[in-house]
């Protein structure tokens, strides 16, 4: 008998006393096997988990738990132990696999069933058969650190069997662990991915990416127990040989209908509702390229200074957030002030406002922001001058790398004039003596604000002109593309056409639109229907943008005109400018056309209510 295809035997119970002197002499010679042989007795006769201990036991305890279990009620007896160690006996010597074939085997699996049981069978047929797998349930020890030995463990691995369950399939750990493996393989040619789908047909789609990592290797089934022989023979011969499964053939079927039990396709990560930053290991954040690279890139230069705008919600701050996480990685000191969490009443005044300034950026340094109080001399000196020197002398001069400010939500400032113009002015100056002093050489700035906020200026003039300027986009129809992928949907061009003829290529709105439909709350034909009306899930920036105007009669009513119009119109160059920052309008030559055709013009048509 093969010890690699040993029966699976039911449990038996004892009909007679025990004979001690069989028992004695099975236990000499049970004492007396090699480990590989031993395990292959003991996963022959299926001794319930927890009956036997681990291959890590000392060989004596082993034995003799093996014998209380034989001749326990829910026993083999012993007369079946003898059997089944005669026929592993009866194994040809070359069978026994050289400890320089021993293969590590990583087995990925989710806390399911039948997920466990077919990898608990796996585990003991791959260790029965000399090998030695790692599972976690099995392998890991209480009070180890599970990260650290998982990172372990895939590093040290010859093979990653993984158990590829509807669960498992949609788990971020799993995701993760068949990543760091497809790394890994490219890197050093191990360790060998193998593929196993339980109860997960092969026409049921996997996210992205898995995707990318599995389409070009053979994958296996299991749909039941009766499957679990074969398939573990197989998977015996492959790793004993030290082989890797041939390549998935390439398959050609553009007009394959999905079976009516498809469930539907599985998103990269667990689906998020837009809102805010997003974190820097978002799955569903788009680069918006050159503008990404130049951003990370402008500020390793001498006076590096970015500046980033673009309408509410286009993910400026989420930009921001990357430059910052690549200034750390670059070695500088980093500071991020948020003006949305600035008391409105420090913007009246510069000098209070510009005092806040130096002790919140000494206080993120971990300097004592009680200084700025002792250093301020307002009798001798303005308020520029004083924040100007407080940064030289209290700051910059006490670190020994760069210093980055990242300032977000500055166009909060905008509304106070007189205390905007000193601190833009004051921002400008440093940036000019970062080019030419040592000192402020390591004074890097990003800054990111809303171009809505221009209908409060007073002229058609960015307020802040300095820098790496960078308008951020909207998003190319590749870019929706890629998201809806993203988001698990197996969605045709025309699908993709027909939501941006209503959205363009706002990042928000895609992004929530695709959230809703990939949760199923509402199908594409639903949400476009409903999109420009307050009841559709695009209401609270509708009303938003209503609300704005109302407060601007001048821009509702040149707005209006352009609702009214099918052909560009050509507005006082103000106006033009600030419906432009409000992501309303797009500049055509000296005229103005109308952004997001589908979702404004119906929606402001009814909603707008002023007299020609």
């Amino acid at each position: 008998m093969d010890g690699n295809n040993l029966p699976l035997l039911p449990p038996f119970v004892v009909t007679g006393p025990p004979d001690f002197s069989q028992r004695l002499q099975l236990s000499r010679r049970l004492a007396s096997l090699p480990g590989p042989q031993l395990d292959q007795v003991i996963f022959a006769l299926k001794p319930a988990k927890g009956n036997i201990p681990p291959a890590s036991a000392p060989p004596a305890n082993r034995v003799h738990a093996l014998l209380e279990w034989a001749e326990s009620e829910i026993g083999c007896g012993l007369e079946m132990l003898e059997q089944v160690l005669e026929s592993v006996l009866a194994r040809p010597e070359d069978a026994v696999i050289p400890t320089s074939q021993v293969k590590r085997v990583f087995i990925s699996y989710r806390s399911q069933e039948p997920d466990v049981s077919l990898a608990q069978t796996f585990h003991d047929q791959l260790q029965a058969a000399g090998h030695e797998p790692f599972m976690a349930a099995e392998s890991i020890n209480w009070g180890e650190n599970w990260v650290n030995r998982i990172d372990q463990e895939l590093k040290r691995c010859d093979y990653f069997l993984l158990l590829l369950s509807e669960r498992s399939a949609t788990s971020d750990m799993v995701a993760g662990e068949v990543q760091t493996a497809k790394r890994l393989h490219d890197q050093l040619g191990k360790p060998v991915i193998l593929p196993v789908r339980v109860n997960l047909p092969m026409d049921d789609p996997l996210n992205a990416e898995l995707r990318t990592v599995l389409q070009t290797i053979q994958q296996k089934t299991w749909q039941g127990p009766e499957d679990t022989a074969d398939l573990v023979q197989n998977c015996l011969v492959l790793i004993n040989a030290g082989d890797a499964p041939a390549p998935a053939e390439e398959r050609n079927k553009p007009n394959i209908t999905p079976p009516p039990h498809q469930r539907p396709p599985l998103p990269v990560a667990d689906l998020e509702l837009p809102s805010g930053t997003m974190p820097l290991d978002a799955k569903f954040y788009i680069k918006r390229e050159p503008w990404d690279t130049r951003c990370l890139q402008e500020i390793e230069h001498r006076g590096g200074l970015v500046r980033v705008k673009a309408p509410r919600q286009m993910g400026k701050s989420s930009l921001l957030a990357r430059i910052r996480d690549r200034a750390k990685d670059l070695g500088y000191q980093t500071v991020t002030i948020d003006f949305l969490e600035t008391d409105e009443s420090t913007f009246t005044d510069s000098s209070q406002f510009l005092k806040r300034l130096c002790a919140l950026v000494s206080r993120k340094l971990g300097f004592s922001p009680r200084k700025v109080t002792e250093f301020w001399d307002e009798e001798l000196f303005g308020p520029k001058e004083n924040c100007t020197d407080f940064f030289e002398e209290h700051i910059l001069s006490k670190i020994d790398t760069s210093l980055f400010l990242g300032l977000d939500e500055l166009d909060r400032l905008f509304p106070y004039e007189a205390v905007s113009k000193e601190f833009l002015t004051l921002l400008r100056s440093w940036n000019e003596k970062a080019k030419v002093d040592e000192t402020w050489a390591k004074f890097k700035l990003a800054i990111a604000h809303s171009t809505e906020s221009y209908v409060v200026l007073e002229s058609n003039v960015s307020p802040f002109n300095v820098g790496l300027a960078v308008e951020l986009p909207e998003f190319t129809p590749t870019q929706v593309m890629d998201l809806v992928g993203k988001h698990g949907l197996d969605w045709r061009e025309a699908d993709i056409a027909a939501l941006m003829a209503m959205l363009g290529g706002h990042p928000y709105l895609i992004r929530l639109a695709l959230y809703h439909v990939a949760k199923q709350d509402l199908t594409l034909a639903q949400l476009l229907q409903e999109a420009p009306t307050d009841a559709g899930i695009f209401g609270e920036h509708l009303r938003r943008h209503l609300w704005n105007l109302q407060q601007h009669p001048e821009l509702a009513e040149a707005f209006e005109k352009v609702i009214m119009s099918e052909n560009p119109v050509t507005l006082k160059s103000m106006l033009a400018f600030k419906l432009n920052g409000m992501g309303l309008v797009n500049l055509q030559g000296n005229d103005v056309v109308l952004r997001h055709e589908s979702l404004y013009r119906p929606y402001f048509h009814s909603r707008l209510r002023m007299t020609p």
